[in-house]
């Protein structure tokens, strides 16, 4: 007994050590990982807004700190409870859902009435539509993959932004594919926010897309992010970021799902395709991969052939060019505190595609639960 008990004591540093060398490893992987903040409107299920998440969710070299909700696409609550549904599908429900603006900071849907009197109809309207305002704003109807049983986080989306950019400095990615008012309020909190990110990535703007649709064939300089709270993209785009990367309509044009992702995924047993498979709406209309483009390029920037470094900014003015994009070279720039935004306006589009199926085939990583049996 003693003698046992003796080796057991010899033993013991042997096993600290191990365990702290684990603990060690650990932390290093984790630290190596490339932090992200998704901010998104996340209107679904299935769709751009989607499948744009999965691409942080399924990626391994990703830390996913929080997907912060803006109203857009839908209004904020039932995007919430999108969210929140995603995350069981896929076993990831470690990653908490932020609640962030529940309206833009100054358009309204009555004063969007009167301008489309005045100036002509927007393509799209999202959670302004007059389908979308038939129902109250934070009334969660029942959705389609069934209601969430989780929860979002008690704290609202600006000041987790502004708490994550201070504990992790220089190291936080902002990634925003909807309308910029969560990430216009953070830099209101706290000026410092934009300098102490990483990067900011955004799906937004227009310049010149080659294109018959009408949305952008007889108005080039309108998007709908941009449009739907203009004020806030102009404060966006003042900030101080050390980058700024934007995948604007021209690039995003050039994308589709259908039929060679969708179908790929169809015949690939994943939580992530199960998913896509059963809620990304056939026919996809419109057929771009507007969200997952902006995603998937900041993983692996040789997905984007061609691209403009210019200034950007956000006409604000309440006239029929409210909400479209400006820019500006060096040489013609007014005087104004403005970043140079790197535009992607190329794509490999078969690299897009072969990367998108190959991320989506994966088990997600640290699964922490069996909720996705729920939906099976």
């Amino acid at each position: 007994m003693h003698t046992l008990r003796g080796k057991c004591q010899r033993r013991w540093p042997q096993w600290l050590a191990i365990v702290l060398l684990l603990v060690f490893a650990t932390q290093v992987l984790a630290s190596a990982k490339r932090m992200v903040i998704a901010d998104q409107d996340a209107s679904g299920p299935g769709g751009s807004d989607m499948m744009s998440l999965l691409v942080f969710l399924q990626s391994p070299d990703v830390q996913l700190l929080g997907i912060t909700v803006v109203t857009g696409d839908r209004w904020r609550d039932q995007e919430v409870a999108h969210a929140l549904r995603l995350l069981e599908f896929v076993n990831r429900t470690d990653v908490k859902v932020y609640p962030g603006a529940a309206f833009p900071l100054i358009r309204t849907v009555e004063w969007t009435r009167l301008a489309t009197r005045m100036h002509g109809r927007a393509g799209f309207e999202g959670a302004f539509s007059v389908e979308s305002t038939v129902q109250p704003w934070d009334e969660v109807p029942p959705l389609k993959e069934g209601n969430p049983t989780t929860q979002p986080a008690p704290e609202d989306a600006a000041h987790f932004m502004v708490r994550m950019v201070h504990k992790y400095p220089h190291q936080v990615t902002i990634y925003s594919a909807g309308p910029l008012t969560n990430i216009a309020l953070a830099i209101r909190l706290d000026p410092h926010f934009a300098e102490l990110a990483q990067e900011l990535v955004i799906m937004g703007g227009s310049l010149n897309p080659q294109t018959e649709a009408r949305e952008w064939a007889n108005d080039p300089r309108h998007e709908f992010n941009f449009w739907f709270d203009p004020e806030a993209a102009s404060i966006v785009l003042h900030a101080r970021w050390a980058k700024i990367t934007d995948t604007t309509i021209d690039v995003s044009l050039k994308t589709r799902a259908e039929p060679e992702i969708l179908d790929a995924l169809a015949r690939i047993d994943s939580p992530a395709a199960r998913y896509l498979t059963r809620y990304f709406q056939r026919p996809v209309f419109p057929n771009y991969l507007w969200d997952e483009l902006a995603a998937a390029a900041w993983l692996d920037p040789s997905l984007i052939t061609r691209e403009r470094v210019l200034l950007m900014d956000v006409d604000i003015n309440h006239g029929p060019g409210y909400g479209n994009t400006l820019t500006w070279t060096d040489e013609s720039a007014p005087s104004l505190t403005l970043s140079k935004v790197h535009a992607q306006l190329d794509v490999d589009l078969p690299k897009l595609q072969n990367f998108l199926i190959e991320l989506m085939s994966k088990p997600a990583p640290h699964p922490i639960s069996n909720t996705s049996e729920l939906i099976r």
